[in-house]
Order: structure tokens, then C-alpha cells, then sequence
């Protein structure tokens, strides 16, 4: 039950944040293809009661769900906006939802079910575009609030896609690698069997726990089992091997495109200044959360336009230091290792003879 304080609640923080209204009004007006109406009308009341008993101060609130925070910023961006409330409706939910169980048999001769997941949070553009990951935490949920993020951040840089995101609930790290391909190969099989996979349809990509790898194999199995149908097979996913078609510059892209980003944040002057920060990427101090592919590029991009790295988190350990850490070693050293960044203690020194050079002054035994 939602009490009116909670509700006034929502109005005021709403109220605090009026240049976030211009902003709101590009991305609906992106994400809707019909014409706005102009009526203003805000979430149904359903949504916003889901949302707000969140807001509660009280310690026995609820923790929200990765779908029920998604559902509650939704929530506030539709109060700065004039749209019809079933269209709100139609842009909040999601499309279609797939959850398969199919069996394995590991290396051992033990049979394992694997649980996999496939959401398309919007049709109004095809092909649905999102990643697959693979972790042990993954479920329906997860893979829906992820959908729907992909449909938003579509919308916001003109990109004519729908949003898709799916899963399968493993840790990676505990199965061999011919153990991965057989589940990789199965699920890309039970996509396509219910219309979640294909050139135009729903083109999966690289994400958490997979990679190039993981492509090939969905590349490989569609393209043997249904190529004959479709010309343009290998299009089926991205971030592919090059020798399957894919793009030179895949691997780095997220991470280089987190450092443009902020770079071109940074040289708005007059958004700096509202958030209390001042211009120029050079010179600033960067802590980056997770070290994969992203997080590393990222890190190494930083470091390029001319930032300073000087903490790294990862699920397992952190690492810190004022001065700068060196990406390269830390990289290497968790490579080497396969354990976590703490372990790691370095940082780069300019040399006499060559200040650009660097070098490791200390690390942990």
C-alpha cells in the first residue's frame, strides 16, 4: 500500500531536477514513432505504487530489483514529459520474454540443466539488439531491465534498433571450454526455434562472460543449420572474429566509447559547472568499476587522453593508488595470476631518460 508521503515524495524529488526536462522530451520523442499527443499523463498508477513503496526511508523496506529500479527512474523521466498514458505504457513494457531448460552432458558423463533467457524489450525498430551474458546470476528479470536500457540508449544516439538482452545462468569459469561450446551451440538452437535469433530479427553480441568465441559458435551453428534459408547467415550476431566477417576495433569499442563520452561531457562547459566539476579530461583522476574487456580499455583509454587511473574494483578485490597505477602491468598481473587486482601494487614513474617511459617501482610479493 503506498501512503500519500511516498507519492508527494516522488513530486518533490521530480521538482528538484527541472533541467532534466529537455532531456527527458528528446528521449521519448526518439523512442515513440507516432506523434506526441498533447496531453500530459504520467505512469499508470500500478507502476508508480510498484515504484514508490521503494522509496520508503523505513530499514525494512525491500532491496529494489535490477527491473524495479529501471521501472522507478522510467517513472520519474515520465513526469517531465507530455505523453499519452498508453503509449507510456507501450515504451515501459517488454515485448517478449524467452526462458528455455536444456540438458548437457559434461565431461565427467554427468548431465547438467542449463537455464538460458532471451528478452525483447521493443519491435517498434528490428532487428532487437543486445548482448548475451554468461553468470551464475543471471535471471529473467536481469535480462529484462537490460533489454529495456538497450531500447532507451538506441533511442538516445539515433541508433534504429530495439532492445534486447540475454543470458544464461553459469559461472563460465567452472566448466571446460568443449563444455561451453555444447551449451553455447544448444542455446543458439533453441533462439532461433522460437524466433529470438537471425539477420533482422534479434542479433546478439558480445556481453559479461562471453566474447568472440561464444559469437563463432552461435555464427557457426546458425549458418550450418539454417544458411541455406538466409544469405545474410553471418549477420546473425556481432563482435564476431574478423575471419567470420567481424569488425577490426570490436573488442576495444565499449571501453573507448566510455572514454568519448566523458571526454565530450567535459567539454561542456556549462554542464560542469552545474554538477561542480571542472573542464578538460587531462589531468583528472579516474576509478574504474570492473577490469574485463570494458573496464580495461576503458582504463587504458583514460590513461591515453591524458587521465590518471588510480583505483580499480573488481567483484573480488580492489586496488588503489594516489599516484596512478600501470594498466599494462595490472593487466598482466591479473592474467598471469586469474586472481584479484589486490593482489597487484604499482604505479608509473617518469624516467631521466625518457619521461615517457615507465616502469613498475613496487609490487606485492
Amino acid at each position: 500500500v503506498t501512503t500519500s508521503p511516498q507519492l508527494a515524495d516522488l513530486d518533490m524529488q521530480a521538482t528538484r531536477a527541472p533541467r532534466a526536462m529537455a532531456h527527458a522530451r528528446r528521449f521519448f520523442s526518439l523512442i515513440s514513432s507516432s506523434s506526441r499527443p498533447q496531453t500530459f499523463a504520467s505512469l499508470p498508477a500500478q507502476s508508480t505504487f510498484r515504484a514508490a513503496r521503494y522509496l520508503s526511508t523505513s530499514e525494512e523496506a525491500p532491496e529494489p530489483r535490477f527491473l524495479d529500479m529501471v521501472q522507478i527512474n522510467f517513472n520519474k523521466a515520465a513526469k517531465y514529459t507530455s505523453m499519452h498514458e498508453s503509449m507510456l505504457k507501450q515504451i515501459l513494457a517488454c515485448s517478449s520474454v524467452l526462458r528455455v531448460s536444456f540438458p548437457i552432458r559434461r565431461d565427467n558423463g554427468e548431465i547438467d540443466v542449463i537455464r538460458g533467457y532471451r528478452a525483447q524489450h521493443s519491435h517498434h525498430r528490428t532487428p532487437c539488439k543486445g548482448g548475451i551474458r554468461y553468470a551464475h546470476n543471471v535471471d529473467l528479470q536481469e535480462v529484462e531491465a537490460l533489454a529495456s536500457l538497450m531500447t532507451f540508449k538506441c533511442a538516445v544516439v539515433n541508433v534504429p534498433f530495439g532492445g534486447a538482452k540475454g543470458g544464461i545462468s553459469i559461472d563460465p569459469k567452472k566448466y571446460s571450454v568443449i563444455e561451453l561450446e555444447k551449451i553455447t551451440r544448444r542455446y543458439a538452437v533453441e533462439l532461433k526455434k522460437y524466433g529470438f535469433l537471425g539477420p533482422g530479427v534479434d542479433v546478439p553480441a558480445p556481453d559479461v562472460g562471453t566474447g568472440a568465441r561464444e559469437m563463432s559458435w552461435i555464427c557457426d551453428t546458425f549458418s550450418v543449420l539454417y544458411g541455406m534459408e538466409d544469405v545474410n547467415a553471418y549477420a546473425c550476431v556481432t563482435g564476431k572474429p574478423i575471419t567470420l566477417g567481424g569488425v577490426d576495433g570490436r573488442t576495444e569499442a565499449t571501453g573507448l566509447g566510455v572514454c568519448y563520452a566523458t571526454k565530450y561531457f567535459l567539454s561542456l562547459t556549462d554542464e560542469c559547472k552545474r554538477v561542480g566539476v571542472t573542464p578538460e579530461l587531462d589531468g583528472k583522476t579516474v576509478i574504474v568499476q570492473g577490469f574485463g574487456n570494458v573496464g580495461y580499455h576503458a582504463a587504458y583509454f583514460f590513461e591515453k587522453f591524458g587521465a590518471k587511473v588510480i583505483g580499480v574494483v573488481e567483484y573480488n578485490g580492489a586496488v588503489y593508488n594516489p599516484k596512478g597505477l600501470d594498466i599494462e602491468a595490472l593487466k598482466a598481473h591479473m592474467s598471469t595470476t586469474g586472481g584479484p587486482p589486490s593482489g597487484f601494487w604499482g604505479r608509473k614513474k617518469k624516467t631521466k631518460k625518457n619521461k615517457k617511459k615507465t616502469r613498475l617501482i613496487k609490487k606485492a610479493k
